[in-house]
């Protein structure tokens, strides 16, 4: 490799962090994993600098009092602002574009007026977005997360976006301002369940913590250890059937092996029943031992303590340690994606200075030949990506580059990919193309794509790529600057390398169920948490690859994984170091951490409540008292709130200098007028009339017009005119679909539903 490939993709980037809170931190933090040089403003009492999250979000960076923001923005490639105040005293009001050349990253804060820790922040967004609402339990009210799952998801899908702005920056010369808010944050988040039908209810969450399918949910063990069951599909539930004795639940006449009514609501419950019974027989260990023989997915329900020790976390790079200057030596999460080609930066504690300029940059970027102008639909307009993705993760990936702007083709089998209908919700944006690459004529034909193309996205089985002969060193060889990206389960070395991932077999065995849990039943999270979550950072890193070609340094090869994400979204809980406060755990059907902070029904629905004291309380006239323990308190509480209106509730928490929110569900929040103004939420008429009210815009760029509503493809909607713009004549095309090696199919027509979980 040449010296200029050997830089890591951001190198010659300069990053001023002027954020507060976590998601702007932690966007910073993924430019600085990727070579960003980063200077962080210490602003002063910013709560989550005093969070032990902080050693991770900041390191990598160089901190500087706020006096000197001002002063470095003119030497900045991008900066990242959290509030309007901030921006403006730096000089980029938001009523202005920012100078020539910049990019100006702002992720606003949920109310960033009101003076809250970032945690309860983040409780509060999921109560307002209706995240807390869609999450089962045994209640079936709102639930309070324990992690900032929604303040981790805005910042990863800031850098995302951030890194797209540079991408059309080198291709176009241009900066812009990006605006990743709150919103859109929880969008991309909670983009497998948040899709609402005018005439389907929403699905019921009154179903317990191990979600609505008994044979993908948490089972308790004879030795009172808990693990998570995954047999989802038909060849893995006739495995776990035969091993728990439990076969005749197929042939029951309420069941009648239809397998969806395994999770009908009027089955659910006795099914469940009868698999519970069955796993109390023998201890964990057994249970575990013979279903991985018998190659049924499961996993422990593991100790998120335990997570950074386990020996797939040290394959996978996601063990770092660090010598901290604030708290000293400290463990913490790896970078959550791998740039395989091209030098690693050396990454370092977060160290603090009382000024600094810049290093000096390590070479000029090399330009494009000629500077190439986007097509005003997104930063990475103009770029092709060919996903292979099946099922979620892959497409969801896909998904979110078409949403910057790029042409994305889904790549799917003759068959078609088995989640097209069901998850359509997360596959949107794309052209579909059904080809058979098992076919040496439709393997050509592929081939001759990739050579039209930037990007090629898969999330298959580790060696699977080789056996079709498409891994990155044979796809180089059409396209020699590629960039590939693949997603995986656990990676391909340690002890779970190449076994197949899912998101809650994961969930499970990183701690994160548990986590949510406490000392009650372990919590399946209804956000598909750690698919969503790699198929941002498979984006994230696409993009970041994308600069690099972009800036003249070759291609690359982009990877991550399940475990991966599993360990990013536990950033902040799992740091350790000596003293550090011990992270927050759940507990059944979760309503909050105290009876001054978590959720309360009222006469006209929920609220989320946040008082600093007891005293605060009395003030507000909700308690006469404020001497009483907690459990005590929050049963005054209840009596008290149950007996008045949410707008109440919210007016006499304001009085005392505390906050309340309405919590709303996804019916609420798509109805909301502002939602749809804003460009959130829009409604998506299918061809036959039928409507459903989804996620739009993901983000916004000052230099990007309003984007056209993302519909789903049809299953070879789009192949012959993808072939076409690949080279191929009208009598190959045709020859191929003759052959059966290309499938051409209508537009998908009309899905009512309400998501994929």
């Amino acid at each position: 490799m040449d010296q200029q490939t050997e830089r890591p993709a951001l190198d010659s980037v300069r990053v001023l962090d002027a954020s507060t809170g976590i998601a702007g931190p932690v966007a910073a933090m993924l430019l600085g994993d990727f070579g960003a040089q980063v200077i962080r403003v210490q602003e002063p009492g910013d709560w989550a600098d005093e969070l032990p999250g902080a050693v991770v979000w900041h390191r990598n960076k160089t901190i500087v009092p706020q006096a000197e923001a001002a002063g470095l923005v003119a030497s900045a490639d991008v900066v990242l602002t959290s509030d309007a105040a901030t921006a403006e005293a730096i000089g980029l009001s938001l009523r202005h574009e920012p100078p020539a050349g910049l990019v100006h990253l702002y992720l606003p804060d949920w109310h960033e007026e009101l003076d809250l820790d970032p945690l309860t922040r983040d409780r509060m967004v999921a109560a307002d977005y209706g995240v807390a609402r869609r999450q089962t339990s045994f209640s079936g009210g709102p639930i309070d997360s324990v992690y900032p799952f929604l303040s981790y998801m805005h910042g990863a899908w800031g850098a995302a976006c951030g890194i797209a702005a540079l991408v059309e920056r080198a291709r176009a010369g241009h900066g812009q301002r990006v605006v990743v808010d709150a919103l859109h944050g929880t969008m991309v988040a909670a983009i497998t369940t948040m899709m609402v039908s005018p005439t389907e209810p929403l699905p019921s969450t009154t179903v317990g913590p191990g979600g609505p399918n008994p044979t993908f949910g948490t089972y308790r063990c004879a030795d009172d250890e808990w693990l998570f069951l995954g047999a989802l599909g038909s060849k893995f539930q006739d495995i776990a059937f035969g091993l728990l004795g439990t076969a005749d639940i197929l042939d029951d006449p309420r069941i009648a092996g239809v397998r969806e009514q395994l999770y009908a609501p009027g089955n659910r419950d006795w099914v469940r029943a009868r698999l519970t019974e069955a796993f109390l027989l023998k201890p964990r260990a057994q249970w575990l031992t013979a279903l991985a023989d018998a190659g049924c997915p499961a996993s422990p329900v593991g100790d998120r303590d335990d997570w950074l020790d386990h020996p797939q976390v040290a394959a996978l790079g996601q063990r770092m340690e660090l010598d901290d200057p604030v708290v000293g030596p400290s463990v913490t999460v790896g970078v959550p994606v791998d740039l395989s080609r091209g030098a690693r930066p050396v990454h370092r504690a977060r160290t603090f200075a009382s000024s600094a300029a810049w290093q000096e940059r390590p070479g000029d970027e090399t330009p494009p030949a000629q500077a190439t102008a986007t097509s005003g639909g997104g930063p990475l307009g103009g770029l092709r990506v060919l996903d292979l993705g099946t099922v979620l993760a892959g497409p969801y990936s896909g998904m979110l580059l078409a949403a910057l702007g790029a042409d994305v083709v889904k790549v799917e089998t003759v068959k078609g990919d088995e989640l097209r209908v069901r998850g359509y919700g997360i596959a949107r944006g794309q052209r579909g193309l059904g080809i058979d690459l098992r076919d040496p004529q439709g393997y050509d034909a592929f081939l001759r794509l990739v050579g039209a193309s930037d990007v090629v996205l898969d999330n298959y089985r580790p060696g699977v790529l080789e056996r079709l002969r498409l891994d990155d060193a044979t796809l180089r060889r059409a396209k020699p600057d590629i960039v590939t990206t693949s997603i995986t389960g656990y990676g391909d070395s340690g002890p779970l390398g190449g076994h197949p991932g899912y998101d809650p077999v994961v969930q499970a065995l990183a701690g994160i169920m548990r986590g949510q849990g406490g000392q009650a039943e372990p919590v399946f999270s209804t956000l598909a948490i750690n698919d969503v979550t790699v198929a941002c950072l498979a984006a994230l890193g696409t993009c970041a690859a994308l600069y690099q070609r972009a800036v003249g340094r070759g291609g690359q090869h982009v990877s991550s994984s399940l475990a991966t994400a599993a360990t990013f979204m536990q950033s902040g809980e799992l740091v350790r170091y000596a003293g550090r406060p011990p992270a927050e755990t759940g507990g059944r059907d979760h309503p909050g951490p105290s009876a001054l902070s978590r959720f309360y029904r009222c006469a006209d629905g929920w609220v989320r409540i946040h008082l600093r004291s007891a005293q605060d309380a009395v003030a507000a006239g909700l308690i006469g008292d404020a001497a009483a323990p907690d459990d005590e308190l929050a049963a005054r509480l209840e009596r008290v709130l149950g007996g008045l209106t949410q707008d109440r509730v919210r007016e006499l928490a304001a009085s005392a200098g505390g906050v309340a929110t309405r919590a709303r569900d996804y019916r609420d929040l798509v109805s909301d007028p502002l939602t749809h103004a804003g460009g959130h939420i829009c409604e998506l008429v299918w061809p036959d009339g039928n409507s459903t009210f989804l996620p739009h815009e993901l983000a916004t760029f000052s230099r990007r017009r309003r984007p056209d509503i993302m519909t789903a493809t049809g299953h070879g909607e789009y192949s012959r005119e993808i072939l076409t713009a690949a080279g191929l004549d009208r009598e190959e095309i045709e020859q191929l679909i003759s052959s059966g090696a290309v499938v051409v199919g209508e537009p998908m027509y009309s899905v009512v539903g309400v998501g994929y979980r």
